[in-house]
């Protein structure tokens, strides 16, 4: 027998599975969607002979029909497998977008709406999303945002007593980031929207930066998050948590939270931690700046 890599995808109909699954094929993953908890063992001895990578998709549906979490779990604790169990999930709203765009019934709905099976698909699968190594909030991901994060997950290559640092930006306006671990509120600095001279800039354009880190309270507020992460990291590492996600936010995602999470990122980087750092709304704040100008000027 071969070692085996195995990943489970799981998560909330509607939430993107399916296109994952086809990402980890494209990736040389060998590929079974729905498969039955009852038959992961004898699929788990098929792959060892033939295969090196393997993907499944684990539905709701198993359990309803009273899948054993537990025992699942118990049949990937050995030597010759690794696995990661991959949890997604979206925001209601979206869901319920999803399925009505598509006119596809939920399949935990019933003769009920599709809020009625979103919510109840939340409750059943609550036990596996806590037992996932990864859960991502594919609310705002467009499918290549998907792959690119799912390309991230599954190249990574962490040591021991290693882990990998996301740094994400964000807009409270659109949402907290379900899947971060902590988050910090940049709200309190000036916003450089109401600055005329900065407004068309991000926090990835120098002028915002320079202004946004001179402010008196910057400093003080980005060395204390630094030492709540730095101090924390050594104890999720004794948890087995390979992957820290921390969250900038401010109203729209474009400046403040940026320019912070860009920060925080360049810090992190000299102390010789894996940092990657991403910004959720930046494009959609930047689309909705386009739009509101052309709307201004549609009205001259």
């Amino acid at each position: 027998m071969k070692n085996l890599q195995l990943v489970i995808i799981t998560g909330l109909s509607g939430a993107g599975k399916s296109l994952a699954l086809r990402r980890l094929e494209d990736l040389g993953y060998y590929c079974v969607d729905n498969l039955p908890i009852s038959l992961l063992t004898g699929f788990l001895e098929q792959c060892m002979a033939s295969v090196s990578k393997a993907a499944v998709a684990i539905d709701s549906r198993e359990s309803v029909f009273g899948a054993d979490w537990s025992r699942m779990l118990a049949e990937l604790y050995r030597p010759d497998l690794s696995y990661r169990i991959i949890f997604l999930e979206s925001r209601d709203d979206v869901l319920i977008r999803r399925f009505s765009e598509t006119r596809r019934r939920h399949p935990l709905s019933g003769n009920e709406n599709i809020l009625y099976g979103i919510t109840f698909e939340r409750e059943l699968m609550q036990p596996l999303r806590y037992y996932s190594n990864i859960v991502i909030d594919t609310s705002d991901l467009t499918p290549p945002e998907l792959n690119s994060r799912l390309d991230d997950e599954l190249y990574l290559d962490i040591a021991a007593d290693a882990i990998n640092i996301s740094i994400m930006s964000f807009g409270y306006k659109r949402g907290l980031p379900l899947e971060a671990d902590m988050v910090f509120d940049t709200r309190f600095l000036p916003n450089p929207f109401y600055d005329v001279e900065l407004r068309e800039f991000s926090g990835l354009d120098e002028q915002v930066k320079t202004q946004l880190l001179n402010e008196p309270l910057a400093a003080p507020f980005l060395d204390a998050c630094e030492m709540l992460i730095k101090s924390t990291v050594s104890g999720f590492i004794a948890q087995g948590k390979r992957r820290l996600v921390l969250a900038f936010g401010c109203t729209g995602g474009r400046h403040r939270s940026v320019a912070a999470a860009e920060e925080m990122a360049k810090r992190l980087r000299s102390f010789d931690y894996s940092v990657r750092c991403l910004h959720r709304d930046l494009k959609l704040e930047e689309t909705a700046i386009l739009e509101r100008l052309n709307a201004t000027e549609g009205q001259k």
